[in-house]
């Protein structure tokens, strides 16, 4: 089994040499045939370099579209196993052996796994606990995604509509999908990945609470593409 595993990257210099070091480590129990494919999305700084360094493909793309990133690097993979992590997040090391045990068992879709943050806080865990019990209580989930690649382009990838939350939508879909194939879609509770609180750092541990009581219609504009202003002040233009 071939693994394919995508990473979008918008000046990742400094995040993702520790992102490439956990796929190492995951890799190495495994024995499988990896493949790392790094796309680059209007970078100024050396992540491409620091990619082709360490043998990834590099793919550029240059719009301000999360779901056009991570599609186009799909469309670039060869593995039978595609999966997607963000370049701030490092995997942990059992995570590419669970996967292989998930998918090979014929009992699942596919999924995603728990997420941690690099440091904790108050604000940063109500954020925390509110975001589990949301995915919970729609038995979603998001931070990794892993699927067959046959799978991933039955529902075709991810939603190119939506500016943020495109991670959500895909889980709904590629679950739909997997009840008609008679399959779960699974959260892999004994892996979890680690994601960087530079969100929080730049913005106050509190600005989730903050912004989406006095910014919250213009979330839902976001979410629903008629209105860059928090899309591209939280994902697009963040990290220049």
């Amino acid at each position: 089994m071939k693994f394919s595993i995508v990473i979008p990257a918008h000046n990742e210099e400094r995040w993702l040499g520790g992102c490439l070091d956990s796929i190492d480590r995951a890799a190495k129990p495994t024995g499988a045939e990896m493949e790392i494919i790094v796309v680059t999305n209007r970078c100024t700084d050396r992540t491409a370099a620091v990619a082709r360094s360490r043998g990834a493909i590099v793919v550029a793309d240059e719009q301000r579209n999360l779901a056009k990133i991570r599609n186009a690097g799909a469309r670039r993979a060869t593995g039978d196993v595609l999966i997607t992590i963000d370049a701030d997040s490092r995997m942990s090391a059992n995570m590419l052996v669970e996967i292989d045990r998930a998918l090979t068992s014929g009992k699942y879709i596919g999924g995603a796994v728990p997420v941690q943050p690099e440091r904790w806080s108050l604000g940063i865990a109500l954020a925390v606990f509110l975001l589990r019990a949301f995915l919970r209580l729609t038995g979603l989930a998001g931070g990794l995604f892993w699927c067959f690649r046959r799978d991933f382009e039955a529902v075709s990838g991810f939603n190119e509509e939506l500016l943020v939350a495109e991670d959500l939508d895909f889980a709904k879909r590629l679950k739909a999908y997997g009840r008609r194939q008679g399959k779960a879609f699974v959260t892999l509770r004994k892996t979890h990945i680690v994601t960087s609180c530079r969100k929080f750092d730049a913005f106050g541990d509190w600005f989730v609470f903050r912004y989406m009581l006095f910014h919250g219609r213009e979330v839902r504009r976001g979410i629903r593409g008629q209105d860059r202003s928090f899309p591209d002040r939280y994902f697009y233009d963040f990290n220049t």
